[in-house]
């Protein structure tokens, strides 16, 4: 099974095209965080590298041998970038806490060390990602949605 590391860029055959994803962080309690390089390939880029410097893509944290190996996709490392820039700081995701009508009373904020929360959302931290463990068929759904390159 592939288990790819911090800086990994993981190739991923999917039914409509070559996806892309840079590894970016390790968390002793969680699966590793990923960032999903934006568009899908009809063949590999002659610099896969150069992919990790495009903007861009989601955020996620996932076991992704696990998912890749229950989705029956193969993928392969095609090169090691360590993050870079905004990148190399362990990224802030953001958690809902609802009360029991389901309501959305305040956020959570966690950036693998910290907590803090606010009861109103800015732009910024509404595009931040979710703190949860993504599923294999979510993020199948997620990165085949990307457009063409």
């Amino acid at each position: 099974m592939l288990d790819p590391k911090p800086g990994d860029i993981v190739e991923i055959e999917t039914g409509a095209g070559l996806a892309y994803v840079h590894v970016t962080h390790d968390h002793p309690s969680y699966p590793p965080v990923l960032r999903a390089l934006p568009g899908l390939h009809a063949a590999r880029p002659r610099e896969p590298a150069a992919l990790a410097a495009r903007p861009g893509g989601f955020v996620a944290m996932m076991p992704l041998g696990a998912a890749l190996a229950r989705l029956g996709l193969a993928a392969r490392v095609v090169a090691h970038v360590p993050p870079e820039g905004a990148a190399r700081a362990f990224p802030t995701f953001r958690m809902p806490v609802r009360d029991r009508a389901g309501e959305v009373v305040y956020w959570w904020f966690w950036d693998g060390e910290t907590l803090r929360y606010a009861t109103v959302l800015s732009e910024e931290e509404a595009r931040l990602p979710l703190r949860e463990v993504m599923g294999a068929d979510t993020f199948l759904d997620r990165i085949t949605r990307q457009p063409r390159t």
